[in-house]
């Protein structure tokens, strides 16, 4: 057990963490490790790969380093917070400025960078930096009015935007817009830039709907139901062959269907065999992480924390609202993954690092946690030090 009074780097995070947040993130965690065991094994029969863990042991590998990515960023100050998000922002920008060159292609899309025999996604590391120097941005937008913050603000999110569409990658486009917008909302944006920055968005919509085939074929086919559904049809039909309650663990047979049932698809697998009850568990887990992120927001004065946590919170909650809206037919599909439960390294050393941040952001400062002590003055009476250790 760890003391109050003992000064320590450990011993000081121990007391200021959020362990509410870290236990609700360490849940989610060991649930998605949980859950490659019953959806992986389906894909490797379908790829004809002999071994039938093979996914599960690489979710293994990746679950580590994103364990270290989530306790060491929540040790982080404010100012090495805005620190490590600047320069992870640009190093990320750079590689997305890369992939067209040195990028690997899978499936029409140039989105990963080969390390080894690692396959690296930069846009997902973009987004919770991202996040964090917007929220910088906006902040300072307020303190200090003669630098033109909002509009390096939409500068960035329009390069960012950019770099993301020439991927292709709309998903992580619609959502990083989504964040952004709620933020420049939060922030306090006139209704001038609501009504201008809406209809942009809108006509962007338009325009990848009548230019983009892969765009238009992908709409249509939510919106009339026709064309090739095969894997959103069968990851409904998955949900509700499950029932309440699951056919059991491993014992699923819709899972053999679906391609992407270990990552995009892997909400449904968990329903057809852990039924709808242990589904809605997890989406209250979700909401819980979402909440108390926003909680801790609403209390804090700092301008930036306010956002930063927000922001943060809501971009996790809009990536799981994504997922599941596509798994329950009731968004086009986008190709987003379920945060901390889908197999994918980046993916899940990414949302590590945007806890660790929400965890590092939420944590009460030095002097609010410790016990006051008592000495004696002068006169003989006994005072309290609010700040002693």
């Amino acid at each position: 057990m760890m003391s109050r009074a003992r000064k320590s780097p450990v011993s000081d995070w121990w007391w200021t963490v959020d362990k509410y947040l870290l236990s609700a993130a360490l849940l989610l965690l060991a649930s998605g490790f949980l859950l490659s065991l019953s959806a992986s094994p389906s894909v490797t029969a379908r790829l004809g790969i002999p071994d039938s863990f093979h996914f599960v042991k690489r979710h293994a590998v990746f679950l580590l380093p994103a364990l270290i990515i989530l306790i060491s960023t929540s040790f982080l100050n404010l100012k090495q917070v805005k620190r490590l998000s600047l320069l992870m922002l640009l190093g990320t920008f750079l590689a997305l400025l890369a992939l067209p060159l040195i990028g690997y292609s899978a499936k029409g899309a140039t989105r990963w960078l080969a390390v080894g025999s690692f396959l690296l996604q930069p846009s997902e590391f973009l987004k919770p930096v991202f996040v964090v120097v917007t929220a910088f941005l906006f902040a300072e937008s307020t303190k200090r009015p003669d630098i033109p913050c909002n509009l390096i603000s939409i500068m960035l999110f329009g390069a960012c935007a950019g770099l993301l569409v020439t991927q292709p990658d709309f998903g992580q486009t619609v959502l990083l817009a989504l964040i952004w917008g709620t933020m420049f909302f939060m922030a306090g944006m006139p209704w001038v830039w609501i009504v201008l920055l809406g209809g942009l968005g809108v006509l962007g919509f338009a325009g990848a709907y009548l230019t983009i085939p892969h765009v238009t074929a992908r709409i249509d086919r939510f919106v009339t139901g026709t064309g090739d559904n095969f894997q959103v049809d069968r990851g409904l039909e998955a949900i509700t062959t499950g029932g309440w309650f699951g056919r059991g663990p491993g014992e699923g047979q819709v899972k053999y269907g679906l391609p992407d049932s270990h990552t995009d698809f892997i909400f449904s697998v968990a329903a057809e065999e852990f039924g709808v009850i242990l589904v809605m568990a997890l989406v209250a887990t979700f909401a819980f992480i979402v909440l108390r992120g926003l909680y801790h927001g609403l209390r804090e004065r700092d301008r930036f924390v306010q956002l930063a946590l927000s922001g943060l919170v809501l971009m996790f909650g809009f990536q799981a609202i994504i997922n599941i809206c596509v798994n329950l037919r009731l968004m086009p599909a986008k190709g987003m993954t379920l945060p901390f439960i889908s197999y994918g390294g980046s993916s899940m050393m990414a949302v590590a690092l945007g806890m660790g941040l929400v965890l590092a952001l939420s944590r009460k400062r030095a002097e609010s946690y410790r016990r006051p002590s008592v000495h004696t003055v002068p006169s003989g009476q006994l005072a309290v030090s609010p700040t002693a250790a």
